[in-house]
């Protein structure tokens, strides 16, 4: 699957198979994420990977929008490291590049995946603060959930001219 075949088919999956992800699909997927263009080269994340079926399935209690992580044989924890940044606040947006970099990967290996969101939701970043050990300079942003998926989303066109505009704002339609 080339690049942009993968950007405009891949499609939030929240049912999988009962089967464990591959080992070298997962280390794919995290070489990917890893890939993502970061503020001054910090590359300020840091993963976690959870395939403990007790783990997963305490999620969905504090993480309303993870109810599928309960039943998936994996999920990757996308977490901002701020002793690494060296240009504060940017973690953010580089652990979103690395999260959307991980969701093409899995979908271009042919697995199903969903991000589910997680900073800057205070009780879903506590909660997955307990539940992982995370240390105080560990920060959770996002929650991929991912495994062989069960379903299949029709990919739409979301191209939006009207949301396009040219060298400076323009006034659309009057």
């Amino acid at each position: 699957m080339d690049a942009l075949q993968a950007i405009h088919t891949r499609r939030s999956i929240r049912k999988y198979h009962d089967r464990p992800v591959p080992e070298e699909l997962v280390q794919k997927v995290l070489a990917a994420a890893m890939q993502a263009p970061s503020a001054r080269n910090q590359q300020p994340w840091q993963f976690v990977v959870i395939d403990d079926r007790a783990i997963l399935a305490k999620i969905p209690t504090f993480m309303p929008n993870a109810a599928m992580a309960g039943r998936a044989p994996l999920a990757i924890l996308v977490c901002g490291d701020l002793s690494l940044e060296k240009s504060a606040g940017y973690w953010v947006v580089d652990c979103a590049a690395a999260t959307q970099n991980m969701l093409l990967a899995a979908h271009a290996l042919g697995l199903g995946a969903v991000w589910c969101g997680v900073y800057p939701r205070e009780p879903r970043m506590e909660g997955l603060r307990r539940l992982m050990g995370l240390p105080e300079n560990v920060v959770a942003h996002s929650l991929v959930v991912l495994g062989d998926p069960a379903e299949q989303v029709a990919a739409e066109d979301r191209y939006r001219p009207e949301r396009l505009h040219h060298n400076r704002w323009s006034q659309k339609g009057g």
